[in-house]
């Protein structure tokens, strides 16, 4: 029996590989494209309380997830910081000693959170968890709070995500870390009308989903033309044959 590659013409068979390759490389941007463990909501006001989330997706396909650490700035230190419990996790909040005591209206406090660690669960892969945190208040000197984070793998992996966010037109780093964008109190609800605006009604997905589903489907696309230019090229074959 004559194999595949040996009934299609040279040239559909050399065409459908690249194709392949292609489809491939797409793909496999797209899921890169979305792995990033990243803080939601992404923006908040000065001065003010928020509930924030850290969304930690699995990206690898042969380990689990089994620990994150989340790094609070210690150079904006926080006087109330509260976890939600997350089912089938233990959590831990570790606090250091401030160099300048912060003002609170029980007088000053000392310590503060500096470090939080979730341990004890899985997130398979294809999954993604997400750990609630209550902070506040927010500082009012910064328009951003960064927070490191480490992320450790069943197989014994740390990934660290703790480069900051890039300058305007730069390309996103390798492992960018969760920020936090402050805006001046009262402009929350602008900023969230401004992105409103600019959204499409139809759209009901995130730019990082959207990017990566159409990512997804021109790959899909080009496989697809793939095994097109290869049923040619063998229908061809058994024509000339």
């Amino acid at each position: 029996m004559l194999s595949l590659s040996h009934v299609l013409p040279r040239g559909a068979r050399r065409l459908g590989a690249v194709a392949g390759l292609a489809a491939v490389s797409v793909v496999g941007l797209a899921t890169a494209a979305s792995a990033h463990v990243t803080v939601n909501p992404k923006t908040a006001e000065q001065g003010g309380y928020t509930k924030v989330a850290f969304r930690v997706p699995n990206e690898r396909d042969n380990a689990s997830t089994t620990k994150l650490v989340v790094h609070l700035p210690a150079e904006h230190p926080l006087s109330s910081v509260s976890v939600r419990p997350v089912p089938g996790w233990t959590v831990k909040a570790e606090k250091s000693k401030l160099a300048t005591p912060l003002k609170t209206h029980g007088g000053e406090q000392t310590e503060a959170v500096t470090k939080i660690t979730w341990s004890g669960g899985k997130i398979d892969p294809g999954t993604f968890q997400e750990f609630d945190v209550s902070l506040g208040p927010l500082p009012t000197n910064t328009g951003e709070m960064m927070f490191k984070a480490d992320q450790t793998y069943s197989n014994g992996e740390v990934v660290k995500w703790d480069q900051p966010p890039p300058a305007a037109g730069a390309a996103e780093p390798e492992h960018p870390a969760p920020v936090l964008k402050l805006v001046p109190k009262g402009q929350q609800e602008a900023v969230g009308l401004t992105a409103s605006a600019k959204t499409k009604p139809a759209a009901t997905a995130s730019a990082d989903d959207g990017t990566a589903r159409l990512l997804g489907g021109i790959g899909i696309a080009v496989g697809a033309l793939g095994l097109t230019v290869g049923g040619y090229g063998l229908n061809r074959a058994r024509s000339r044959s």
